[in-house]
């Protein structure tokens, strides 16, 4: 049953059913470009786990906020597998959940009520991780998060890019030890604390990031991506029962642009400063066949060329997916041997907004994914010069 709330004749809130999670959990697997955490191996359970408790995951269209009603972003760093289980994790999290720890010293920090929570990133463990929390706060996650896509750092949004300050931002890693960014006069700063603490760790830590108003939130947020993923997860999963092409299917719900399809044939990685860095070169396939794709990767898929021109550069989605169903295949997961497709979509206007700024540059330009002589350009005019 798809229970929403109505005001002006247009849908402002919805509960989410169990089928719709279940779309939204393929969806963000797609549109997470990688990362941003694995929804079969983390998603899934929580959102069960929740289910069972009897806790509702309710979204908001972020046009309906109030000017004046307080905001927060936040989500996950490091690596779930840090814990022995996902079962051993979700009972952890009844008595000690990092992320809503992070909330009550935001709140604590404001001195103000927290009316709604955004997530950071889409992805399996940042949109229902942000998800659980506003059902254990008891408040409403927006229908969007602060990149439609997910990023390897914590300044690499819109929110950021907009001038929402990203902090204060407290951080709490599973041990149990807090630090609060309250101020910083670099823009990587924050994340790089926050990198550092997860090496010392060896962990996970959760954040609040972000305070900002309803009206700040409206006019930075990448608006309505929880709804996004889920009709791409029904799109896709449709077009698999119904034997169509999946991958048709994903390019015309997310209006994408196929890259490649082949085979991954070496696959170069390795952990540096709680990020995932790696170097997939693929062998075409098919039409594709002669030719070859490279995607560096910086815990999510960052850049692709063919033939070693560029033909995407982040923040615009290099979607990889299975062929045969279009799922999202997770950066960790991608190894020699892996047949994928690449789906390219162009990043949202206000993300696109931010690189025209010296203050975008520096926060999430491609310099930041080891790339300095790279300069942006919308996937559509790449793509039109080394495809066409």
């Amino acid at each position: 049953m798809d229970v929403r709330l109505q005001y002006g004749g247009s849908v402002v809130e919805r509960i989410l059913e169990k089928d719709d999670l279940e779309s939204m959990l393929i969806g963000v697997g797609i549109l997470g470009t990688g990362g941003g955490g694995d929804p079969e191996f983390f998603g899934k359970p929580l959102v069960e786990w929740d289910l069972e408790k009897g806790r509702e995951y309710r979204i908001v269209d972020p046009n309906a906020v109030r000017d004046d009603a307080f905001t927060v972003s936040g989500g996950y760093a490091g690596s779930v597998k840090a814990y022995v289980s996902i079962g051993e994790m979700l009972q952890r999290w009844e008595k000690r959940f990092e992320l809503a720890e992070a909330f009550r010293i935001m709140q604590s920090i404001h001195d103000r009520k927290i009316d709604y929570v955004v997530p950071f990133e889409l992805g399996g463990v940042n949109t229902p991780v942000i998800l659980s929390l506003a059902a254990r706060a008891e408040v409403v996650t927006i229908d969007g998060d602060g990149l439609g896509r997910a990023a390897p750092e914590t300044q690499m949004s819109s929110f950021f890019g907009h001038g929402v300050s990203l902090t204060p931002m407290p951080f709490v890693d599973m041990e149990g030890n807090v630090i609060i960014v309250k101020h910083a006069t670099k823009s990587t700063y924050p994340d790089e604390i926050m990198r550092a603490a997860l090496v010392l760790n060896g962990g996970i830590g959760a954040n609040n990031h972000y305070p900002m108003t309803g009206k700040q939130l409206k006019d930075s947020v990448v608006p309505n991506t929880i709804s996004l993923s889920i009709e791409i997860g029904y799109v896709v999963s449709d077009a698999v029962e119904s034997k169509r092409d999946p991958i048709d299917a994903l390019i015309s719900a997310s209006k994408g642009i196929e890259l490649f399809r082949g085979t991954v044939i070496t696959m170069r990685a390795g952990d540096v400063r709680a990020h995932y860095l790696a170097n997939a070169e693929i062998e075409g396939l098919e039409e594709y066949a002669g030719k070859e794709m490279e995607i560096v990767f910086k815990n999510e898929a960052m850049m692709g060329r063919i033939d070693g021109e560029v033909v995407t550069v982040f923040p615009d989605l290099l979607c990889i997916v299975d062929p045969e169903t279009a799922r999202g295949l997770m950066t960790t997961n991608i190894q020699a041997g892996t047949k994928v497709a690449v789906v390219g979509l162009p990043a949202h206007k206000r993300l696109r907004e931010c690189l025209k700024t010296e203050t975008g540059q520096e926060a999430f330009g491609p310099a930041r994914f080891g790339y300095p002589e790279v300069k942006y350009e919308p996937i559509e005019t790449l793509v039109k010069r080394v495809l066409d």
